[in-house]
């Protein structure tokens, strides 16, 4: 072996440890993860006082499909940083967000620090009313088949609660669970030159204890200054009990509004029955009722009734029929097949 081997090779050797050495220092102080939900489906889809049904291949589905990153570093006496970036997206075309009008981190974006006394967060982040609703309805978070979703979110199903499952501008606390209760605020800068008080504020809460659980979130939304309401109060209370052979759900949004009589009340009740040990019956239904000045109220109903089944655990495929009716239209249909998987 040549001296100039030799040396090449204790270089070479040098930099396997080196290299190994930053890596496990790297390790050592952050660990970053990648994760994500992908999801499409295919349905037949039509709303009452909407256009004709259309056939369609969507993105999402039972879960609007993300990506994201997140990580956290020890700074030691129990305190750790973090952070997370998530990202919709849509699976049928490879589009960025849910639609053209989402920032690139449009499900979250922040950075933190968290302890046994709770986290601490700043930046865009989602609304923690809709991850309470999303506990009480058997078809979970889904803005394309959970009634109690479509009528509190969806502009289209008349959506009672103003505003984005996402909101801009926030810092949120949540506190560690005690005996199964966990609770969060969250508030939304305005932002708006001249008026410090143009802000949201959400005040949550939620609890489990056996087969019993229990949500309760509280928002105010204010709209720009210069949007003829100026202020909207939210309100969702519901409760969950699994039976083991059924799982029940319940839960009531009220909503009452400044500057214009707009106000809502939406009832909502959900089933889920297992039928094997991979499968389960998805059934809901929600009623709301808007009251509005100098015109009739409006009523809508809409229910969904579905069949879930896992084939792994990160893996599963559905079918869901709805049917949706508001006052002073035609009833109409949606039906739909789709599947999800996590990684």
């Amino acid at each position: 072996m040549t001296k100039k081997t030799h040396n090449m090779m204790k270089l070479g050797a040098g930099f396997i440890v080196a290299g190994a050495a930053f890596n496990a220092f790297a390790q050592e102080t952050t660990q970053v993860q990648l994760y994500g939900l992908i999801g499409a489906y295919v349905a037949k889809s039509e709303r009452s006082g909407g256009p004709a049904a259309v056939t369609q291949l969507g993105h999402g589905g039972l879960t609007t499909s993300y990506w994201g990153v997140r990580g956290s570093e020890d700074l030691g006496g129990g305190y750790k940083a973090i952070f997370a970036l998530e990202s919709f997206f849509q699976t049928d075309t490879g589009g960025q967000g849910r639609n053209a009008t989402d920032p690139l981190f449009s499900r979250n974006a922040f950075v933190g620090v968290e302890s046994g006394f709770g986290r601490l967060t700043f930046g865009r982040q989602t609304n923690p009313t809709y991850v309470n609703m999303g506990t009480l309805s058997p078809f979970g978070v889904s803005v394309v088949f959970s009634p109690l979703v479509l009528q509190s979110f969806v502009g289209t199903y008349n959506g009672a609660l103003i505003g984005d499952t996402v909101w801009n501008n926030t810092i949120q606390y949540a506190t560690p669970r005690v005996g199964g209760l966990a609770g969060s605020v969250i508030y939304g800068l305005g932002e708006v030159a001249g008026s410090s008080g143009t802000a949201n504020l959400g005040l949550h809460a939620n609890y489990v204890n056996g087969n019993f659980s229990a949500a309760f979130s509280a928002q105010r939304f204010r709209v720009p200054v210069t949007a003829p309401l100026t202020q909207q109060n939210g309100y969702l209370l519901g409760a969950t009990y699994d039976f083991k052979v059924a799982k029940v759900y319940g839960s009531l949004v009220k909503t009452d509004s400044s500057g214009v009589s707009n106000d809502t009340r939406t009832y909502d009740v959900g089933l889920r029955v297992p039928v094997t040990q991979s499968g389960a019956l998805l059934a809901e239904w929600a009623h709301t009722k808007r009251t509005r000045a100098g015109l009739a109220d409006n009523k809508r109903d809409t229910a969904s009734v579905g069949y879930d089944h896992f084939l792994s655990k990160r893996t599963d495929v559905y079918a869901v029929y709805s049917r949706d009716r508001q006052s002073g239209f035609d009833s109409a249909g949606t039906i739909g097949v789709g599947m999800r998987h996590t990684f």
